[in-house]
């Protein structure tokens, strides 16, 4: 194991989820700035939810892309329907179909090429419905002048700007807006916030919240599974969501951490096989 790797060199490298395999001599056209990596994101990748705001009707097999989970499948369906280069906008019906996940994994493997650490987190976002914490993912990257881990949300455009309004600039999320999932479930767990507030649609409570701890635990360790990939420790019953209870809240408490906190999360990771990801689980 690379317990006493250097945190930010391992956040450097691609992952099984961010890899673009073959596709990677497409990267070297790419700008190198976060801010322009944002906007080369936005004109690849058009949000599921977002769709019909854009003015695309779906077809059932458009929206099956949002199965997608690595990087390379994801580029090799982005150049069967447009194989302009990364850097050109896709008109909107030709970019590719996803989620929150897949704008922050995207540009997770965007920003590791450009030689900038980063990760994608799950959690929750304020800024959505007022009132709740909605199911999202953003992007954490390593600002090197500033010494500090930045959170961006690479899925806010323009047109989600002017329909959401957020108080702030998507490339620096306050972390009172984006509220890590470890965070989440500390709240919840010492009664400072209500676990029916959290989660999408009809799907809520502290169940949803663990499972995003999970799914936030598993990107820290560069597994960034799909947000309904449901197995281990990821709880299935209602009766299960204070199993492990204690171990729960140590990782919550080690996602929360910095970067002195890196040699945990592997350990962790390496000794309880109940987070590593289903034996059928297929990339």
């Amino acid at each position: 194991m690379d317990f006493f790797v250097d945190p930010l060199g391992y956040y450097l490298g691609q992952g099984v989820m961010t890899d673009p395999g073959p596709h990677k001599a497409l990267y070297d056209g790419l700008p190198r700035d976060v801010a322009s990596l944002c906007q080369v994101v936005q004109g690849l990748l058009l949000h599921i939810f977002w769709a019909k705001r854009y003015g695309v009707t779906l077809s059932a097999e458009r929206e099956a892309e949002v199965q997608i989970r690595p990087v390379q499948r994801k580029l090799d369906r982005l150049l069967e329907l447009d194989d302009a280069p990364l850097t050109v906008a896709r008109p909107v019906e030709r970019r590719l179909v996803g989620n929150c996940r897949d704008f922050a994994v995207v540009l997770c493997s965007f920003l590791r090429h450009a030689g900038i650490p980063a990760r994608a987190r799950c959690g929750f976002g304020v800024y959505f419905t007022p009132g709740r914490y909605e199911d999202h993912w953003v992007t954490e990257y390593w600002h090197a002048a500033e010494r500090r881990w930045v959170l961006v949300d690479g899925q806010i455009d323009a047109l989600q700007r002017k329909v959401l309004r957020p108080p702030f600039d998507p490339l620096d999320v306050p972390r009172d807006q984006f509220i890590i999932a470890g965070k989440a479930w500390l709240m919840c767990r010492a009664g400072k916030a209500n676990p029916d507030h959290f989660g999408i649609f009809e799907y809520h409570g502290l169940g949803f919240v663990r499972g995003n701890l999970v799914r936030d635990f598993l990107a820290l360790n560069k597994i960034e599974i799909l947000p309904w990939d449901d197995w281990g420790m990821i709880a299935q019953t209602p009766e299960a969501v204070l199993e492990d209870a204690g171990l729960m809240d140590q990782i919550a408490g080690l996602t929360l951490r910095g970067n002195e906190a890196f040699a945990a999360v592997r350990d962790v990771y390496a000794r309880e096989r109940r987070l590593h990801p289903a034996p059928d689980w297929q990339p």
